[in-house]
């Protein structure tokens, strides 16, 4: 199978630099560490269990991730935290933004927080606070890619699909200013 190239950069997007994106992972093994998560993760939920995708980067994974739970007889609910730490940023700064806050009860019920990339841990620590303070039984999370960070981060995520390196990534839901997020594999920009 030959490897996916990519152009140098997209005309409608001047701000993008002209890096060219490293494929770093295909899509096909992509999808199979989604699958290989949704059975690690399907004996610890039930059907209860409210998925909560943090919006915008984590849609693409939280997709796969509940259709491969589905495929394997867990059909859990969903729902979203808009939260944002990056702007249009290559690095974080520093806080979160709420945007949008769950969308239905989740009191005395199992959350799966369901993040793209766990970086500086800031999102996820949020999510996780959110989802306590609203009444959740129990918060568990889910993180399709961790990146090394020089700093303990708390809390680490309970199940992790693939330990990426430390460069900018885009694809899979991960972006760019907003770009590049609908590309299939997981691509390095720098």
């Amino acid at each position: 199978m030959r490897q996916r190239r990519y152009p140098p950069r997209m005309a409608d997007t001047p701000s993008q630099d002209a890096a060219r994106p490293t494929v770093l992972l295909p899509e096909a093994e992509v999808q199979r560490i989604v699958a290989d998560l949704a059975a690690q993760i399907a004996p610890v939920i039930d059907d209860e269990t409210v998925a909560a995708v943090l919006l915008t980067g984590g849609l693409w994974f939280a997709a796969d991730l509940t259709r491969a739970l589905s495929r394997i007889g867990r059909n859990v609910r969903f729902d979203a935290l808009w939260l944002a730490s990056y702007g249009d940023e290559q690095s974080s700064r520093g806080r979160i933004d709420v945007y949008a806050d769950f969308q239905r009860p989740i009191a005395g019920r199992r959350v799966l927080i369901v993040d793209d990339v766990f970086d500086t841990g800031l999102s996820l620590a949020e999510a996780v606070r959110i989802a306590k303070e609203k009444g959740a039984s129990e918060v568990l999370t889910v993180v399709f890619a961790k990146k090394p960070w020089p700093l303990p981060r708390a809390p680490e995520p309970d199940f992790v699909g693939w330990e990426a390196p430390n460069r900018f990534l885009v694809g899979y839901g991960l972006d760019h200013a907003g770009a590049l997020r609908g590309l299939p594999d997981v691509c390095a920009l720098d």
